[in-house]
């Protein structure tokens, strides 16, 4: 089966966990284990990999030998903010370029902002960086970021850690289908039905953080998560049955037993 491929590395699992709102790091770890996930994104602004000497390193639990840390830019609002974290994260990871960039709106939702964001891809894509681009489920800009030269691009479901779902599943339908790099649903996820329904519109994995996080059982939603992304996956491959407006019998109506 074809495989997931981000930055010329391929990937088995298409679900991408984050690190934060775990109660400790050995439950983040013994999450991120059962959800078989291969990718993992820290917010560098809040997560300490290695910049503070003092406090407990979150890369001493989630090896970097075992999984892709996918730092991201949670907490920045402006691009020279984003690209300056950008390039904080590539020395404290040995040179990697893959990352994840958000650049918030100063609003309770956490939509991106566009204009900020347009500007700090085309900054980090001319500076080398292999752009994860979170952004809104607008298909017109999801286009302008993929001619900018992004890696992946990632239109909310719904606000982050509302848990709302996807809400506009024909603008994520129209990104898709449009898209010649891949697309992951990135923010509004709630439960293991939101993640195959993404799945189920082609999308070509999911990220999320708080739907697994915060749920009672972390560890069986992880697993949850997992099997979903897996079921919508294959759901969306074999080609859902049409729509219809009436019933349709499931048995042939020919060669009925009969009374006679």
């Amino acid at each position: 089966m074809e495989k997931l491929i981000i930055d010329a590395k391929e990937y088995d699992s298409r679900l991408i966990l984050g690190t934060g709102k775990y109660k400790d790091f050995n439950e983040t770890k013994a999450a991120i284990e059962s959800s078989s996930c291969e990718i993992v994104t820290v917010a560098i602004r809040r997560m300490n990999i290695g910049q503070n000497k003092e406090v407990h390193n979150l890369l001493d639990y989630i090896s970097p030998k075992k999984y892709t840390i996918l730092p991201n830019t949670a907490g920045c609002y402006t691009a020279k903010d984003a690209v300056r974290t950008c390039e904080i994260a590539c020395e404290l990871l040995e040179g990697s370029k893959l990352v994840k960039l958000e650049v918030l709106s100063q609003s309770k939702n956490l939509y991106p902002n566009i204009i900020e964001t347009l500007k700090a891809s085309e900054l980090l894509v001319n500076k080398g960086f292999k752009v994860m681009v979170y952004t809104t489920d607008d298909p017109i800009v999801a286009k302008e970021l993929e001619n900018i030269g992004c890696e992946c691009i990632m239109p909310l479901g719904s606000a982050i850690g509302s848990g709302l779902g996807i809400i506009n599943e024909f603008n994520i339908r129209e990104i898709v289908e449009n898209a010649s790099v891949p697309i992951i649903v990135d923010a509004g996820v709630g439960t293991a039905s939101d993640a195959c329904i993404a799945m189920e519109l082609g999308c070509d994995g999911v990220l999320m953080n708080t739907a697994v996080a915060l749920a009672k059982d972390p560890i069986l939603m992880a697993n949850a998560m997992k099997n979903a992304i897996k079921a919508g996956r294959d759901a969306y491959l074999a080609g859902r049955m049409e729509k219809k407006q009436h019933g349709s019998a499931s048995s042939p109506s020919k060669g009925l037993i009969t009374d006679d």
